[in-house]
């Protein structure tokens, strides 16, 4: 995507580029194999010739995913991958090796889960929902399975009866829990259930209620 939009103009000045999240850059030189974009603090930045659009030039305003590539250099893409930073994802794991596993998220590279960040050891061919983060020392974007690590399981924000998006990450005894809006986890109990669910589902839910701990129970139909 290209803009000429002079709105445009303090986004492009005032935000720092965040990788492992779509940015809009704009294109500070051509090259034979791409064009270099600026990328604020983290200087320019590489969209390969395969992602530009045609007809782009220098000045021109793009949406690129930053990422780190497979040799460890700052890369874009106008590829949309799975999940970007920040948010949950039910992905499939597609390699393990003495580093971790890796899983497929749409782009070049597979996204790694250190094994330090995994819950339960993770198997090639299974999908799991992980957390998808920045790792600050190595500026290196991973996943996790230990959500709690990620995401809160209390909450004094949400209230009763607030319309929430889910996505379905375990089973326990009492019912399932889930991913509140990429931030938070709850509990759907069985007693609430009046569907069948399965693990990596998204759907629309509700706050039931917040317990007097903070713990969060969810519903997926409110009672009048």
């Amino acid at each position: 995507m290209t803009t000429g939009d002079s709105s445009l103009n303090s986004d492009l000045n005032d935000n720092d580029t965040r990788v492992g999240r779509f940015n809009r850059l704009r294109v500070a030189r051509t090259v034979d194999f791409g064009v270099y974009l600026d990328g604020r603090q983290l200087g320019d930045i590489l969209l390969p010739r395969r992602y530009v659009p045609a007809g782009c030039k220098v000045g021109d305003a793009l949406d690129v995913f930053v990422y780190v590539d497979s040799e460890d250099r700052l890369v874009a893409t106008t590829d949309k991958p799975r999940a970007e930073v920040g948010e949950c994802a039910y992905l499939k794991v597609v390699a393990v090796n003495p580093v971790g596993a890796f899983l497929d998220w749409g782009l070049p590279k597979d996204l790694l889960v250190p094994f330090s960040e995994q819950h339960k050891p993770m198997e090639v061919g299974k999908s799991y929902v992980v957390h998808v983060f920045c790792d600050e020392e190595s500026g290196r974007v991973a996943a996790s399975t230990r959500l709690n690590r990620h995401l809160k399981e209390r909450s004094s924000s949400l209230r009763p009866g607030q319309p929430v998006n889910l996505l379905i990450c375990s089973r326990t005894d009492l019912g399932f829990k889930a991913v509140i809006d990429n931030v938070a986890l709850g509990v759907i109990f069985n007693s609430d259930l009046l569907q069948p669910l399965r693990i990596g589902q998204k759907l629309k839910g509700f706050i039931k209620a917040i317990r007097s701990d903070g713990k969060i129970d969810l519903c997926l139909h409110l009672q009048n």
